[in-house]
């Protein structure tokens, strides 16, 4: 099997970047991958910044000698902490990380006001507060942690009462203000965000970084002569830290959207 034949590794701190990789294989189907969920460790966004570097960085290095061909950190929390020193470490190897989508989140209307969701970790982290301050004249961006939100969709548990309730009680001081956009700032969070409309309204624009990235990852491959010519569809590779049954089974029925 030749190099361009390999997988394109995707690790999340659980089953959160299944989001990331729905748009990988919908972007380029004929390629092969392994995810990886340290579903064992989660949630990262309530850990230290050496945790997360050290799980990250070690997880990253079983991947690469497993054969991975390119790394997508489809963790917000796992992306802040890491990305660089990934880099630094693997100057060959194509690694790309997930930002929120702040960008295009306070760039779609005139002056939008946009709730920025995250894990506390995230919130807490000097990159998404930079990025936030790029944009700070063209939009009023509210950063919003989001402690224990993560765990729902770890148990598979998206259309729950005890679920409507959480997202009430984190969404109850903005009831009164108008909010033009959200931003999905953890790769969890795409799979409730049909609840998150439910309780803020269809007219909130949502974002979500997962396309950009797995655009980000085929131009880093081709660039690097790495994509895959193969034309049938590409295999899927689920490991956990759990090593679950109900785990990986939670991963399928994430990536087939059948919840």
């Amino acid at each position: 099997m030749s190099k361009k034949e390999n997988p394109i590794a995707v690790f999340d701190s659980g089953v959160g970047g299944i989001s990331v990789l729905r748009q990988l294989v919908r972007i380029m189907p004929n390629e092969n991958y392994i995810y990886y969920g340290d579903s064992l460790h989660a949630p990262y966004g309530t850990k230290t910044l050496e945790e997360v570097q050290r799980l990250t960085c070690e997880k990253a290095a079983e991947l690469f000698q497993q054969g991975a061909k390119g790394l997508v950190v489809a963790c917000n929390t796992a992306t802040s902490a890491a990305v660089r020193m990934l880099r630094e470490k693997y100057p060959e190897i194509p690694i790309v990380g997930i930002e929120p989508a702040v960008k295009p989140a306070a760039t779609f209307m005139e002056h939008p006001r946009v709730l920025v969701l995250a894990t506390p970790m995230t919130i807490r982290n000097e990159k998404l507060k930079h990025l936030m301050e790029r944009y700070q004249d063209q939009a009023e961006l509210i950063p919003v942690s989001c402690p224990g939100l993560m765990d729902f969709v770890e148990r598979g548990d998206l259309h729950s009462k005890e679920l409507r309730k959480y997202l009430t009680e984190l969404f109850y001081e903005f009831q009164d203000r108008q909010i033009d956009g959200v931003v999905l700032g953890c790769t969890h969070y795409p799979f409730v965000e049909t609840e998150i409309r439910e309780i803020l309204g269809d007219h909130v624009r949502i974002f979500d970084g997962g396309e950009g990235t797995a655009r980000e990852m085929r131009r880093r491959l081709a660039e690097a002569d790495l994509l895959n010519p193969a034309e049938e569809k590409g295999e899927v590779l689920y490991e956990n830290s759990e090593h679950s049954k109900e785990k990986l089974q939670l991963c399928k029925a994430l990536l087939e959207n059948q919840l």
